[in-house]
């Protein structure tokens, strides 16, 4: 019962978060500087006010800004997010033909910040008041506080210097060249990973300290359990629940850094079709983008809740 009335309640909450982002995505690009329709009509050589106007008729910007509002979330809620108004496409279908290029690099981004961080978490526990251990909490700091587009920058200049011949930049599908898609995405998403992959692994440390000073720890070791078996068996099985509630945060994050990592890398995916609609005032394409990612967001973080609550169910009580 506890459960079902905690997943009730982050429902509602859910709902909330939704409603407001949409307010907040819709009010927010109205107070992009430029107009829209200056913008898509600055090409043309007879632009004239009655032209404007027909244009803003046509694209509803002419209806007060809670009527706009509202006929754009009446509109989502039929699953119709409107047309591009540089193209004339379904926004939907723009956001289909990028968001593999993304969703690829996201979770080959958190599958290499996962796989890295759990070894490097229990080496870091294991050197405690050992040498060596400032060494690796350095190396922690370090990778937790650079920029992901700099070290992106950094890895392109240096690789080109040292294999001039190796093409790192842009987007291969993987139905054409699989090895050719992994190789173009391998460096970008090891450049997303490693803060992502610093903060787990430091999280990974002190919960794993912090369950070794348990008592259950503590009679294990009493009985004659050997040390490797209580840290992999016992202490690691404990201190990966709140590590598994951090790795479904850290998606929604990674989300948001592939942003500038993808201009970085030329990767035709979300962040570079989201510039590019901002660049050109594109209303209907802009908040649907944003929307949906934001949504990806918040429901990966209630789906770890929910999940985090199954695995720990004092945390319903």
């Amino acid at each position: 019962m506890m459960f079902l009335k905690r997943l009730r309640g982050r429902l509602i909450d859910l709902a909330f978060v939704i409603v407001g982002v949409s307010v907040l995505v819709f009010a927010f690009i109205r107070m992009i500087p430029g107009d829209a329709v200056a913008i898509m009509l600055g090409a043309n050589a007879e632009v004239t006010p009655e032209r404007i106007a027909a244009v803003r008729t046509r694209l509803g910007l002419d209806l007060p800004i809670h009527e706009q509002y509202v006929v754009w979330v009446s509109d989502v809620l039929r699953g119709d997010f409107g047309v591009s108004i540089w193209t004339g496409k379904p926004v939907i279908d723009e956001i289909a033909a990028h968001v593999w290029p993304t969703l690829q690099l996201t979770l080959l981004a958190l599958a290499t910040a996962v796989i890295l961080a759990i070894p490097l978490g229990i080496l870091m526990a294991r050197l405690r008041g050992r040498r060596g251990e400032a060494f690796v909490q350095a190396g922690s700091v370090v990778g937790l506080t650079i920029p992901p587009f700099w070290l992106g920058i950094i890895m392109i200049l240096t690789l080109s210097a040292i294999a001039p011949g190796v093409q790192m930049l842009g987007y291969v599908p993987f139905s054409q060249d699989p090895l050719g898609n992994i190789a173009r995405l391998i460096l970008p998403a090891f450049a997303l990973s490693l803060p992502i992959m610093a903060n787990l692994a430091r999280l990974l440390r002190s919960t794993l300290l912090e369950a070794m000073q348990q008592d259950y720890i503590r009679t294990a070791r009493a009985k004659g359990v050997p040390a490797r078996r209580v840290l992999y068996r016992h202490a690691l099985r404990n201190a990966l629940i709140p590590f598994v509630t951090s790795v479904g945060i850290m998606a929604g994050y990674l989300l948001g850094g592939a942003i500038v990592i993808e201009q970085v890398f030329a990767i035709p995916g979300l962040g570079r079709l989201i510039l590019g609609a901002i660049a050109e005032r594109n209303y209907p394409l802009i908040q649907a983008t944003i929307l949906l990612v934001t949504c990806s967001f918040v429901f990966v973080n209630f789906a770890v809740d929910v999940v985090y609550a199954i695995i720990d169910p004092r945390i319903s009580e």
